[in-house]
C-alpha cells in the first residue's frame, strides 16, 4: 500500500464551513431508537438528515463549496450530476448564492427529484444512465461554458460542510462510541471522520455501502480508486462507481471500516424507518439502519446511525414497502392446488382464515403443467405477521391436504 498522506480537509476547516452554514443548513434531531437499542444491547440514536433543507445532507457541502467561490466564478454559473440530492442542494445553494444552475441527472432519476431540483430554480439536463455517466456530461458542459463544477463529493469544500454532521452529532451525543454512515462516493463519511477524529479519536466510524454499488472495498484493497464494471442497487443515492482521490485518501485513512448491505437488508431498513421510527427515508438513507440490523453485535453503543436523506418517488416507495415486506416474511406469495368443483374455494379461504393472514389478492388457473382436468391453481397473495407466522400459515395449508409451492 502507498504512504498515506495527511488528510486535505481539517478540523479547522469543518468549524469554518460551519460558520457559513449558521442560518443556512439546521441542525437536524437525533431521535432514540428503543427497538434498534435493544438489537444492538446499547442506545441507538438515528441523526435525522431526511430533515435537513432539500431533504438530505447535500445542502451543507454544495453551500460551502459555492459560497467559497470567487464573485467571477459565480457569475459564470455552476454545474452538477446527481441522481438528485446533491442536485438539490445545488440549486437551493446557488439561488441562495445568487448565481445560476445547470445539473445533469441520469435519465431514470425519479421525477419528484428533477421537479424539486427545477422548482430550486435549477436547469435539468437528462443525460446517461448512472450519476457517472451524467457528471461526465457536466463535465464537459462546465469546461464549455466557463461553469464551476460543483462536485457531488471529490472536494475539500464539499467533504468540509458535510463533516459539520460530525461535529453535530458530539454535541448532541458526547459518549457516542460508533458512528455508521451510509456511503457513496464518500463525501458524507469523510468528513464525518475528519471533525470525529480529531475531537474523539476513539470513535468508531463505519461506512456502509449497497453491496451492489460497492466501490470502496475493491479500492481500499487495491490502494487505489478502482471503478466498479457494473452497478445495481435501489439505494441510487449511494450508487456511485468509482471513489473520488480525494475522498479515497480520507476513507483509507480516517474510516475504521466499510461494510456492504444487500437490496432486501436496504428495504427492510426502509420499511422499519417508517413502521417503528416514523421517518420517510429513501434506500440510500436507510443504509446505516440496514447495517445495524443486519449485523447488530458489531457495532458498539451509544451508536448514531446518520439517516443521509429521505427523497423518495412515491413508485418507488411502494415497491420497496413490498419488496421489505416479503424480505420480511410478512408477504407470502403461493400456489394451492385444489379441487376444480363447488365450495373448495371457501374451504381454502377458510383455512386461510382460521390461520389469521389477510388475503390481499387471489387469482384462477385452470392450465397449466401437471394440473389434471378437475383441478385449479389458486395463487395467493397473502400478509402475515412475520416469517413464524408465514412458515405457519403454510404449514396449517399442508396440514388440510393442500399442495403448497411458492408464487
Amino acid at each position: 500500500m502507498t504512504a498515506v498522506s495527511a488528510p486535505l480537509v481539517t478540523l479547522d476547516d469543518i468549524q469554518a464551513a460551519r460558520r457559513l452554514l449558521d442560518g443556512v443548513a439546521r441542525t437536524t434531531p437525533v431521535e432514540p431508537s428503543r427497538s434498534l437499542s435493544e438489537r444492538v444491547g446499547g442506545p441507538v440514536l438515528l441523526k435525522c438528515e431526511n430533515l435537513q433543507q432539500t431533504g438530505s445532507f447535500k445542502i451543507r457541502g454544495a453551500y460551502v463549496r459555492i459560497a467559497r467561490l470567487t464573485e467571477a466564478e459565480r457569475a459564470g454559473g455552476v454545474a452538477a450530476a446527481s441522481a438528485g440530492n446533491h442536485a438539490q442542494g445545488v440549486a437551493l445553494a446557488a439561488r441562495l448564492l445568487g448565481c445560476r444552475a445547470t445539473v445533469f441527472m441520469p435519465e431514470s432519476a425519479p421525477l419528484p427529484k428533477i421537479a424539486a431540483t427545477k422548482a430550486y430554480g435549477a436547469e435539468v439536463h437528462l443525460h446517461g444512465s448512472t450519476v457517472d455517466e451524467a457528471l461526465e456530461a457536466a463535465t464537459a458542459w462546465a469546461a464549455e461554458r466557463g461553469a464551476v463544477l460543483i462536485h457531488p463529493f471529490n472536494h475539500p469544500d464539499v467533504i468540509a460542510g458535510q463533516g459539520t454532521v460530525g461535529l453535530e452529532i458530539l454535541e448532541q451525543v458526547p459518549d457516542v462510541k460508533t458512528i455508521v454512515v451510509g456511503t457513496g462516493g464518500g463525501g458524507l463519511v469523510s468528513g464525518i471522520a475528519v471533525a470525529v477524529k480529531a475531537l474523539r479519536p476513539d470513535v468508531q466510524v463505519v461506512g456502509v455501502q449497497a453491496a451492489g454499488a460497492a466501490a470502496f472495498p475493491d479500492s481500499l484493497r487495491a490502494g487505489r480508486p478502482v471503478a466498479l464494471g457494473a452497478m445495481a442497487t435501489i439505494a441510487d443515492g449511494i450508487a456511485v462507481g468509482c471513489p473520488g482521490d480525494v475522498t479515497f485518501r480520507h476513507v483509507r485513512e480516517l474510516v475504521d471500516s466499510i461494510v456492504t448491505v444487500d437490496e432486501d437488508a436496504l428495504s427492510r431498513a426502509l420499511l422499519y424507518s417508517l413502521e417503528r421510527a416514523k421517518l420517510v427515508v429513501e434506500p440510500a438513507g436507510a443504509a446505516a439502519v440496514a447495517a445495524l440490523m443486519e449485523d447488530p453485535g458489531s457495532f458498539a453503543g451509544p451508536v448514531v446511525a446518520v439517516i443521509s436523506g429521505g427523497n423518495i418517488d412515491p413508485v418507488l416507495l411502494s415497491k420497496v414497502i413490498r419488496h421489505g415486506m416479503i424480505a420480511a416474511g410478512r408477504y407470502l406469495s403461493l400456489r394451492v392446488r385444489i379441487p376444480d368443483r363447488p365450495g373448495e374455494l371457501a374451504r381454502l379461504l377458510g383455512v386461510l382464515a382460521d390461520s389469521g393472514a389477510n388475503v390481499l389478492d387471489v387469482e384462477h388457473q385452470r392450465t397449466g403443467r401437471g394440473l389434471h382436468l378437475d383441478e385449479v391453481v389458486v395463487e395467493l397473495q397473502l400478509e402475515t405477521r412475520g416469517r413464524e407466522h408465514g412458515d405457519d400459515v403454510v404449514a396449517r395449508l399442508q396440514a388440510a391436504s393442500y399442495v403448497v409451492t411458492p408464487g
